[in-house]
């Protein structure tokens, strides 16, 4: 399916490979009665009859009719996410403003921004996404250690909300380049409070050995540099300690080190109109228990105390990581002397985090057969002993089966790669029995259409 000229364009009918068991009614006579194990699933899909749903579109469908892999994503759970957000400030002033790094489909990013969400972006090819997609420059901040000049050249052009700062120098060629453009450059200082937000070492982000942010001290420094600037205007001050956090505490001892800051700016003449907290919530991958925004944002309040300023906060992973799953078929089974594998059509460069991170995410037969389960490792076909999707699954399986691997609507599709010359997935969002490709699959000549003999 990776190299038909014609995959997620057409209808096909999928055949299993190396199996004459079919996608007919003799296959769906084979499936269980009753779902006694039911799999956890999130917002957005579920089991009719012992098949996996996306909304009211049965995932074989899907595959039939775009190919595997696949990546199936869920617009009521995306908008039941953020709209839980947006809830949770009951009332108080606030932008949520969508971390565009976990999905920067445009397709996504005008759906948020039909909601009026802002937009927290990492790069300038990030705000050209948001751009294309008709959200609101001034709902845009600008974070990331390595801000180019182009970059910031772009930003100011283009008049987005703010930058978070991340250093001295970047601070300099903001006012440079903003003085040569006879523009005011909106500034926030990113905070570094050296809090452990308990999550993996790799998405931790506000501790002093990360490269994020300043200490307190030197954001003092750079916040008198701004008010005296005639190029650049303090507008906030912003804090970002990681993802994936299952606790409130660290966001708690992250929030007073900003109360505490704004109070001692607030006594020097410096005063600031928002304070944007930063990361995100987790979610459940497997059974971690996930704090609710509402939860989360009273706490925040509580701490905050009578300090009336706008609150920000950068969602990502909590909006859209469990609206979507990757469909892939099983091509090979494969007993080995210690192990059993099912190899299937989707792999590493579709899905990094279980390589990247040793993540867990959860895989689910997508048609329930009757037997005994195998425990399988799930695997691709890339040329890596760490090409694994998930590892000691007990599923029932046969070649030509579906699986879907859940939670994999953040920081999934938007990590792929063409590693070994392998096209991406096409991109579906499925809006109730309507079925919208939001992005083709790649062909195979795509790959190597920009190089040169």
């Amino acid at each position: 399916s990776l190299y038909r000229s014609d995959a997620g364009a057409e209808p096909r009918v999928r055949t299993a490979r190396r199996t004459s068991i079919s996608r007919s009614k003799t296959r769906h006579c084979e499936l269980a009665s009753s779902m006694s194990n039911k799999p956890n699933l999130p917002n957005g899909f579920d089991l009719r009859q012992g098949t996996l749903m996306c909304e009211d579109i049965a995932m074989p469908e899907l595959a039939n009719r775009f190919s595997t892999p696949l990546y199936v994503y869920s617009q009521s759970a995306i908008v039941t996410a953020f709209n839980e957000w947006r809830a949770a400030f009951e009332g108080a002033r606030h932008l949520v403003c969508y971390a565009v790094k976990a999905n920067s489909n445009i397709a996504v990013l005008k759906l948020l921004a039909s909601l009026g969400s802002g937009f927290d972006i990492v790069s300038g090819g990030e705000l050209g996404r948001v751009l294309a997609a008709g959200g609101d420059p001034q709902k845009v901040v600008f974070s990331g250690v390595g801000k180019s000049m182009a970059e910031i050249d772009f930003a100011l052009k283009t008049g987005i909300r703010c930058f978070n700062v991340e250093s001295a120098s970047e601070l300099a060629l903001i006012e440079k380049i903003a003085g040569q453009l006879g523009k005011v450059a909106p500034i926030s200082i990113r905070i570094n409070p050296d809090v452990d937000a308990k999550t993996h070492p790799y998405i931790s982000t506000g501790l002093k050995a990360n490269k994020f942010g300043v200490s307190a001290d030197a954001a003092i420094d750079l916040y008198r540099v701004t008010q005296d600037s005639s190029s650049l205007r303090p507008v906030g001050i912003d804090c970002h300690i990681g993802s994936q956090l299952t606790e409130i505490e660290p966001f708690i001892e992250s929030v007073s080190h900003l109360r505490n800051l704004v109070l001692t700016l607030g006594s020097q003449g410096i005063d600031l109109t928002h304070i944007d907290i930063g990361g995100d919530l987790g979610i459940r991958y497997d059974d971690e228990s996930i704090p609710s925004p509402k939860h989360l944002i009273s706490a925040v309040r509580d701490q905050l105390g009578d300090l009336s300023m706008e609150l920000l906060i950068e969602p990502g992973r909590s909006i859209v990581g469990n609206a979507g799953a990757l469909l892939t078929e099983v091509m090979v089974i494969k007993a080995g002397e210690t192990k059993h594998f099912a190899v299937v059509d989707a792999a590493m460069n579709d899905l990094l985090r279980p390589a990247l991170y040793s993540a867990w995410q959860n895989i689910v037969e997508v048609e329930k057969r009757e037997g005994n389960p195998t425990i399988f490792d799930i695997v691709g076909p890339v040329c890596e002993t760490g090409d694994f999707l998930g590892k000691d699954r007990s599923l029932t399986l046969v070649e030509g089966d579906l699986l879907a691997i859940m939670g994999s609507g953040a920081y999934s599709f938007a990590m792929s790669s063409n590693y070994n010359t392998r096209p991406r997935p096409a991109e579906i969002l499925v809006s109730g029995g309507i079925a919208h490709v939001i992005r083709e699959r790649e062909q195979v000549e795509d790959l190597w259409a920009s190089e040169r003999l």
